[in-house]
């Protein structure tokens, strides 16, 4: 089947890969515009440009889905599908209607749930036991389209979002080649959506970057865990932000200070320091002070000097 793919971050790099060596031929790829990246705020190509350039695929970058120019350019390309993964626009009915087999999506949850632009790192920050990956039939309203395959995956209790990311690029990758082999042999199935039991994972915002201390521990960790690597989850040490990236909630038996949220209520040079919160203690494992690389909490201890009793946040 000749496919044009639209994805931009690493996760859609996966699934291109797959398609690669699959039977099926890419005939071009779209992408977002390149931006800056870095300290330097250089422009960066995405990870799915860097594949496709490699690979000698023409790549699209328009400013507009709607341009002349680049409708014109895609339908010379002359694909039987369209696959999109984490592109990060939706696709105007003019895109849509094009392809004879249609546009298929690869999600990271297990739709209806989680439908919009930061399905893994929301189901991590609310505490979830599972995920996984949709396959289906793009439709203009969001990720609302019919099912066409599914796959569930477990949730480790101290997994962050980069580590599931990961793995459901891997997963996404398998399931989008079965995905059109099924679609050219006229087996896909189209499930509709139970509109019912949708809930949405909204695009994260700066502001959920610092943590609330008065929160519960178990909800702390789950927010640091979701927002790691990429963003992370900040707090304040003085006028500076700390980046916190790994955390547990504390198991101790009893309290070694009697602490307020914020409260860094006990240091453990070779583990980490416990920081209290509205409810519990938590266990910092690994942070990145300003301008730093990112470091164990017992390297931070042995080059920052951090005491029971200091506030943070």
């Amino acid at each position: 089947m000749k496919v044009a793919f639209m994805g931009t971050p690493e996760f859609a790099a996966s699934c291109l890969r797959a398609l690669l060596e699959s039977r099926h031929r890419v005939v071009g790829v779209v992408t977002q515009v390149d931006r800056p990246r870095g300290r330097g705020k250089k422009l960066a190509f995405s990870p799915v440009k860097e594949l496709a350039l490699k690979q000698g695929l023409p790549v699209l970058q328009p400013s507009s889905l709607k341009d002349l120019e680049f409708l014109r350019t895609l339908r010379e390309w002359g694909p039987e599908a369209i696959v999109v993964a984490a592109f990060g626009r939706l696709l105007p009915p003019v895109v849509l209607s094009l392809p004879p087999y249609g546009c298929i999506n690869v999600h990271a949850s297990l739709l209806p749930r989680y439908r919009g632009a930061a399905p893994i790192q929301r189901a991590i920050m609310n505490g979830e036991k599972d995920t996984g990956v949709t396959t289906m039939y793009m439709v203009e309203k969001l990720d609302a389209g019919d099912i066409i395959l599914q796959e569930k995956v477990a949730i480790p209790p101290e997994m962050t979002a980069g580590e599931l990311e990961q793995e459901l690029a891997c997963l996404g990758a398998r399931l989008l080649v079965r995905t059109l082999d099924l679609i050219e042999n006229g087996q896909a199935p189209r499930i509709p959506q139970n509109e019912e039991l949708a809930t949405y994972a909204p695009p994260l915002t700066p502001e959920e970057e610092k943590i609330d201390w008065t929160k519960e521990a178990v909800k702390i960790v789950n927010h640091i865990r979701g927002l790691s690597p990429v963003p992370g989850a900040y707090t304040l040490r003085g006028e500076e932000r700390l980046k916190i990236y790994r955390a547990r909630v504390w198991q101790g038996d009893k309290k070694i200070f009697e602490g307020k949220p914020g409260q860094v209520t006990a240091v453990f040079p070779q583990e980490g320091f416990l920081v209290q919160t509205g409810e519990g203690e938590v266990l910092i494992l690994e942070v990145q002070p300003p301008g730093k690389r990112v470091m164990s909490a017992a390297e931070y201890l042995r080059g920052y000097r951090l005491k029971a009793g200091e506030y943070l946040g």
